[in-house]
């Protein structure tokens, strides 16, 4: 299947194109009205039901106790234990699910949601009078982060001073980041990275009560949250509190295992513990996965040693240490325990005072002073990877793959076959941005925004958009033009998916909905004919990998995040970042209702520029295939020129 897209940049020296692909998805409304014993499709949200020939099954959700009903989507799975096959649900705003003409006999219920461990029932179906009522309780999941905290649903003011108290914190310019972190803390008040940053502010301050304080919450708040772990963990071994802080960088190590500083300071605090052991195997790990980095971990590792009553070893690790670092200011006391050590008989005493005196003396080398002030981690200018995010997914419930592949992909043909052409109000945001992700400068743009997707021969699938007076890449901010909306969910479509390695990651959650996870990547072994650019003529195909968020009723699909394989650095492409959020739009006309992009956003370093660009749409008509109908496209509005504000 071919598709016809493209997106244009020029400069006063030269053409260069610019292709990059974003997506909409229009599924029709008698796909939302699939009838609720069909066994291929999770159904939607009505509680009707038919009960001819069978008897009804009405499960109710609850949470953690019998008088709180759930507060987001579930999936119900319905497993007839003879003939071993399964119906699905999602429940409703009430969080019930209903099964309608459901046979005599044996049932096993399996309720899942994210955040909460998977529960099971069983139930015999009978002849009996009314439906048959099922209350199921939801435990919440230990281990899963709170739903409740998004820091990527922060505000835009917060999420403007969170940016520019990082900028301020990183020129150790405390007290205007105190003030930023202020004025974003009073917005959003349980947001894990502000409790964190707030941490940060009041460890360098050496306020470690209030530090301590903010750092718990933070990890309470998203206990996954690498950086305020691993600082909780630092601040508790500067109190001196070691369990607190071997537990909480226990929990960072659970995280991100091939951090070598995380292992440095857990063998650290088994060491002031006396838990020579496991300090060891630690030291030995940070050592391993850091390098010349870790050479901190060799103080360590020398301690340890000392203490295990391997003293030639204990001396080598302290004797590397000094030779990687010098200019240590711990250096002079490690040399004075490597003295002290030499001057004993090398085969050491093993009598309590000599024992007791190595200890001491081992003891009083603070490996902590070897490191450096903590440092803030370069918070990204785009949003984090396909694969840096960790998913909160529902606990033991198989993803019923095929089901969800094929209903998106139905949703996704739909699009082809019934739907000729659509137009919208399209508004444009485009930003310049500088190191720290803040604008330097902004321009908008207006536009009546046409497209029209065509099957002109089996395989070919051609579409093309317009915008007002057809305009060149010269009418668009900073020269670029970014067209394809009607692309990326063509991923799924039966004739494109094959070319993409798709896997189906679990059930998740999109703003309280119920939606099952899919990433894909293309294949290196398929053709590539979703993503491109075209500079100066040539055509560079790029590879794209990405997350679908699809629901569980009806595989609309909800989100889609998108990014490149790997960079194209023969054109100056390092980066790129999709983001596109659908939601349903009716058109009362047509007695019909489309799933279409409400928001699309790119992030792009390219020819050595970041940039920031957001799609907005509204006001949307739909052309059926056989109407005549146009729509006059007016002249672009733009404003130019809007400096980013001095800070």
């Amino acid at each position: 299947m071919a598709l016809r897209c493209a997106i244009a940049v020029t400069s006063s020296r030269r053409f260069c194109g610019l292709v990059c692909f974003f997506c909409c998805l229009l599924t029709s409304a008698s796909a939302q009205r699939a009838g609720m014993n069909d066994p291929n499709s999770l159904r939607g949200n009505s509680i009707a039901y038919n009960s001819d020939g069978g008897a009804v099954i009405v499960v109710t959700v609850f949470t953690e106790s019998s008088k709180v009903r759930l507060d987001r989507q579930s999936v119900v799975r319905l497993l007839n234990k003879r003939t071993q096959t399964a119906v699905w649900e999602t429940t409703t705003d009430r969080s019930e699910a209903v099964f309608g003409s459901v046979q005599y006999g044996g049932y096993e219920i399996e309720v899942s949601a994210v955040g909460f461990l998977t529960a099971n029932s069983e139930l015999e179906v009978g002849s009996s009078q009314g439906p048959f009522e099922i209350n199921v309780v939801l435990e919440r999941d230990p281990a899963a982060v709170n739903l409740n905290v998004a820091d990527d649903a922060m505000p835009s003011r917060a999420r403007k001073n969170t940016r520019r108290a990082v900028a301020a914190l990183r020129s150790g310019n405390l007290k205007a980041a105190q003030k930023r972190l202020g004025e974003a803390y009073k917005l959003v008040p349980t947001s894990a990275e502000l409790n964190f940053l707030l941490g940060y502010l009041y460890f360098l301050e050496k306020d470690f009560e209030q530090a301590s304080t903010y750092l718990d919450y933070a990890t309470s708040l998203n206990p996954r949250h690498l950086q305020a772990l691993a600082l909780l963990g630092r601040l508790e071994l500067e109190r001196g509190d070691f369990r607190t802080a071997s537990s909480a960088l226990e929990q960072a190590v659970a995280v991100d295992a091939e951090y070598w500083l995380l292992h440095d300071l857990l063998a650290e605090a088994y060491l002031k513990q006396q838990n020579y052991e496991k300090a060891r195997d630690e030291a030995q790990l940070a050592i391993q996965k850091g390098n010349k980095q870790a050479t901190p971990a060799q103080l360590v590792l020398g301690q340890v040693l000392l203490n295990l009553q391997r003293d030639q070893e204990g001396l080598l690790a302290l004797k590397t240490y000094l030779e990687d670092s010098p200019g240590s200011p711990m250096a002079p006391k490690v040399r004075d325990l490597i003295d002290e050590i030499e001057k004993r008989n090398p085969a050491r005493s093993s009598d309590t005072e000599n024992k007791q005196e190595s200890t001491t003396a081992s003891e009083g080398v603070d490996p902590l002073l070897a490191l450096g002030e903590p440092t803030l981690a370069m918070k990204g200018w785009q949003p984090p990877g396909i694969d840096d995010t960790e998913l909160s997914v529902a606990s033991r419930i198989n993803c019923p793959y095929e089901k969800v592949i094929d209903g998106s992909g139905e949703r996704v043909k739909e699009l082809v076959d019934d739907v000729a052409r659509f137009s919208a109000i399209e508004e444009l945001l485009h930003q310049r941005l500088n190191s720290l992700g803040d604008p330097t400068r902004t321009e908008t743009r207006k536009f009546n925004y046409v497209a029209s997707i065509s099957e002109t021969d089996p395989g070919l699938l051609l579409v093309d958009e317009y915008r007002a007076e057809h305009l060149s890449p010269a009418g668009f901010p900073d020269q670029i033009a970014t067209n394809g909306f009607a692309v990326l969910a063509l991923v799924f479509h039966p004739r494109m998916r094959d070319a993409f390695e798709m896997k189906c990651e679990g059930l998740g959650d999109w703003h309280g909905q119920a939606t099952w996870l899919v990433r894909f990547e293309q294949r290196d072994d398929r053709p590539n004919h979703i993503h491109a650019y075209k500079v100066g003529g040539a055509v560079y195909p790029v590879g794209l990998k990405g997350r679908a968020w699809i629901t569980a009723d009806n595989f609309q699909i909800a989100r889609i995040e998108a990014e490149l394989v790997k960079p194209a650095p023969q054109i100056q492409l390092l980066a790129e970042h999709q983001i596109v959020e659908y939601g349903p739009i009716p058109f009362q006309k047509k007695n019909t209702v489309l799933w279409l992009p409400k928001s699309a956003e790119i992030y792009f370093d390219f020819r050595k520029h970041r940039f920031y660009r957001r799609h907005s749409f509204n006001h949307y008509m739909l052309f059926s295939v056989d109407t005549d109908e146009k729509r006059k496209e007016p002249k672009a509005s733009h404003t130019e020129n809007i400096p980013a504000p001095n800070t």
